[in-house]
C-alpha cells in the first residue's frame, strides 16, 4: 500500500468518526515520519460551556462584592444603602443565579439592622441604647466589608444576628 493511499485511508477513517482529531494527527504524523501535529479544536458549544461558567462564576463574584459594598452607599446617599443592593440583587439574580443568595443574606442583614436601630433608639431613653447604637453602625460597615471579601473569592457568608426574613430560591 502506498502512502498516498494509507494516508486516504486514515482521512476515511477520521471522516467516518472511527478515529478522532488527535489520533488522526498522530497517525499522520508517523506515515509522514515528522512530530505529531496538535490539532486546531472547532469551536462547537461544547468547547465555550466552560468559558461561559467561568464567565458566569467571574461576574457572579464581581457583582457579590459590588452588592455588598453598595450597603456603604447609605453614608454618602441616605437610603443609597438600602436601595441599591436590593436594585443589584433584583436586577442580577436570574442572570447570574449565584447572586441570589448574596441578595437574599443583604436584604435579611438590612432589614435586621433596621430593627436592630429602632431598639437601640428605644434603649437610648434609658442610656444604653447609645453603646449599643455605636455597636450596631461599627458591624454596619464591618460586615458588609467581610461579605464582600467572601464574596470577591466566591464564598457566601450570612451575617451574623442576621433575621431570616427571606430565603433564597430552590433552582431545581
Amino acid at each position: 500500500m502506498s502512502l498516498v493511499d494509507e494516508l486516504q485511508k486514515l482521512q476515511q477513517l477520521h471522516d467516518s468518526g472511527a478515529i478522532d482529531d488527535t489520533e488522526f494527527a498522530a497517525a499522520k504524523a508517523r506515515l509522514l515520519g515528522g512530530p505529531p501535529e496538535i490539532p486546531r479544536m472547532s469551536h462547537t458549544w461544547a468547547n465555550d460551556a466552560p468559558v461561559d461558567a467561568d464567565r458566569i462564576e467571574r461576574e457572579t463574584r464581581q457583582w457579590a462584592f459590588v452588592l455588598h459594598l453598595s450597603m456603604l452607599a447609605g453614608y454618602v446617599v441616605p437610603i443609597a444603602g438600602l436601595v441599591a443592593p436590593i436594585i443589584i440583587w433584583q436586577v442580577k439574580k436570574n442572570e447570574l443565579p449565584g447572586l441570589d443568595e448574596h441578595g437574599v443574606n443583604a436584604v435579611n442583614w438590612i432589614i435586621s439592622s433596621l430593627i436592630y436601630l429602632i431598639g437601640c433608639a428605644v434603649l437610648c431613653i434609658v442610656l444604653i441604647g447609645f453603646p449599643l447604637l455605636i455597636a450596631l453602625l461599627i458591624v454596619d460597615i464591618v460586615f458588609p466589608i467581610m461579605a464582600a471579601i467572601k464574596a470577591n473569592n466566591g464564598e457566601t457568608w450570612k451575617y451574623p444576628w442576621t433575621i431570616e426574613f427571606i430565603k433564597p430560591q430552590q433552582s431545581w
